[in-house]
């Protein structure tokens, strides 16, 4: 009895080959589109924990105050907006520093006062300046307390990291894009041959062109969903080692990065066998035979 040849499957080997390499590439972009998006997160979280001190006048009634404090509520730069009694200020003082006014003075120095939560937009000294003017102006207020020099201090720091991560994610970026081309043109160029086949029975472009291209798009998606997979394994780890990670890691940001992930997998895989391709394509059968 004849035995049975076994056929080997190049092109099997290739593509699971260029689908491991683009996935661990996508990986990697994954990993940069977090790290911007955490960045993003992290720099609102900041922000948005400064407050404005609202002193109040004592002669301030409590509708009058409620009134107010709707007032500020409704701004534009109001995140949050929470009312500290003089007795909670007092109580507050007495806690931080050990000493009670109300032994030196009849009555608390210390005003009821807002406590405003900026929005992140809000936080430039210019905005702060303009309407903490107007908020001045306000009835029943005394002053308006907020660290101008440490936001603008911090709203700097944030600029020029920014500009260093952006650096950064560019030469990450260019590396990445480059991977997969280089993977998507050796996959391709393994093919020359049956390219200038076509070519020779008289096959148009667009005909030779569909076939790498479905194929690049499912090598891209195949990577794609290993690159997320991958990913959804290190947020899983990283939730288990610190949960507290979870307040930058939002589900918002691993959504986007699996979006970022999913299509740059695919339109990328794609544009870059449409010009390999068409390399080969404009190449005679000699110039392809010498590639």
């Amino acid at each position: 009895m004849a035995k049975k040849k076994h056929r080997h499957h190049p092109g099997r080997l290739n593509s699971f080959t260029a689908c491991i390499s683009t996935a661990m590439v996508l990986t990697l972009v994954g990993i940069i589109a977090c790290f911007g998006l955490m960045a993003n997160s992290l720099e609102r979280s900041v922000k948005e924990n400064f407050t404005v001190q609202v002193l109040l006048d004592d002669s301030l009634s409590q509708g009058e105050t409620k009134k107010l404090m709707s007032e500020i509520g409704v701004m534009p730069y109001a995140k949050e907006v929470s009312y500290i009694s003089k007795e909670e200020a007092t109580k507050a003082m007495i806690e931080d520093f050990g000493l009670n006014p109300n032994e030196v003075q009849e009555g608390s120095p210390y005003p009821a006062m807002f406590e405003v939560y900026l929005k992140a937009e809000y936080t430039e000294p210019d905005s702060l300046t303009h309407y903490m003017e107007g908020l001045k102006k306000a009835m029943g207020v005394t002053d308006v307390v907020y660290p101008n020099d440490l936001m603008e201090q911090i709203n700097d720091n944030i600029r020029s990291i920014s500009i260093v991560l952006l650096v950064f994610v560019a030469l990450l970026g260019i590396i990445s894009v480059s991977l997969i081309n280089n993977t998507m043109r050796l996959n391709i160029a393994q093919r020359r041959h049956s390219i200038q086949t076509m070519k020779l029975v008289g096959a148009n472009w667009g005909f030779i062109r569909r076939p790498f291209l479905w194929r690049a798009a499912g090598i891209g998606l195949v990577a794609s969903i290993l690159a997320i997979a991958i990913l959804a394994g290190a947020f899983f780890t990283l939730f288990n080692w610190d949960p507290d990670s979870l307040q930058f890691v939002t589900p918002l940001v691993m959504c986007l990065t699996a979006a970022c992930v999913f299509v740059f997998g695919i339109v990328l895989t794609v544009v870059c066998a449409f010009f390999s391709v068409n390399k080969h394509l404009s190449m005679s059968r000699d110039e392809a035979a010498l590639y």
